[in-house]
Parts: structure tokens; C-alpha cells; sequence
């Protein structure tokens, strides 16, 4: 399950949204094994495609800045965010919108780092309303959604994943 605050849900929001129709992207930090995200870095997409912005990558410069920020504040990935625009390269849909599943590059992606959070926000436009979903992978390389949680604040942030929400 991917529990996270409702102002860093926001932000991904707010970033989709000034982005569409690209994909925006970036990524979501916490402390060292907390696997509760703290704080969200908006990143660029480098992806160039095409002017839809149908896929997005993080400039390895960028992302490189971000790493090494992290590991000096004692800080991991926990989510790596994007959001799709358009109907993901897939059969599975016939809905004609987007819809918040990884496409097969986003997998790969996910193969990268295991056990981070992959978050999808779906936007048919820039004022829509969002679908947010999150994923992982199995130890087969399966696809599994997370139940996503939105809080308003942690009950006990420092503490871990053993942590329950807060539900004032």
C-alpha cells in the first residue's frame, strides 16, 4: 500500500496539470527505509518525441542532481511519478482516454528500482478530473496495483511502514 500525504498528491496534480499534454514526471522523496514520501521534485521531461509528449524520461543530468541531494539528506526514492495523456500502447483499453496503467516502457522502468512506487496520474485535460494509481512489481516482474492511501498527514512519519495514518 502507498500511503501519502494529500499536499504531495496536490503538487503531482498541479504539476499534470501545467504540463498537459505532456507527460510530466518526478519524483517523490522520504526518509531512508520510512517508505513515506516527504517531499515531491517536480523533474523535466526529456522526452522529445514528439509535441504530444506521449513518454517521458528524466534528463539524466537532472536526475543525477537529485540522487546525490538525496543521499546528503539521508533521503530514497519512494514513488517515481508520471502521467499519461493519451491512451497508453496497450490492447487493454478501449475507453479512448487515458488511463493511469504503466505501458511497457514504464515497466522497464519499474524493473530499474524495485520496490519503488510507481505513480500514474491520468488526465484527459488539464482541467480533468485525475485518476491516481500506483504499481509495483512482483519478484516475477508482474504488475501488481498498490491501494493508494491519501492523508492528510503522517501519524508518526519517522517511524516506517508499520506507521497507521492518521485519520483526522
Amino acid at each position: 500500500m502507498l500511503v501519502i500525504r494529500a499536499d504531495l498528491v496536490e503538487e503531482m496534480v498541479a504539476h499534470a496539470r501545467r504540463d498537459h499534454p505532456r507527460e510530466a514526471c518526478g519524483q517523490l522523496l522520504g526518509p531512508g527505509d520510512s517508505d513515506r514520501p516527504e517531499r515531491y521534485v517536480p523533474m523535466t521531461n526529456a522526452d522529445d518525441a514528439d509535441a504530444r509528449g506521449s513518454d517521458y524520461r528524466f534528463d539524466s543530468g537532472e536526475q543525477f542532481r537529485v540522487y546525490k541531494q538525496a543521499m546528503e539528506n539521508d533521503e530514497e526514492t519512494v514513488v517515481v511519478f508520471h502521467s499519461h495523456t493519451r491512451v497508453p500502447r496497450r490492447p487493454l483499453t478501449d475507453s479512448g482516454l487515458p488511463e493511469a496503467y504503466p505501458s511497457v516502457k514504464d515497466i522497464e522502468y519499474m524493473g530499474l528500482q524495485p520496490g519503488v512506487h510507481f505513480a500514474i496520474v491520468a488526465l484527459t485535460g488539464p482541467d480533468a478530473e485525475p485518476d491516481l494509481r500506483s504499481f509495483l512489481l512482483d519478484a516475477d516482474g508482474e504488475v501488481i496495483e498498490d491501494e493508494v492511501q491519501v492523508v492528510e498527514r503522517y501519524m508518526l512519519s519517522h517511524t516506517g511502514a508499520d506507521d497507521v495514518p492518521d485519520r483526522s
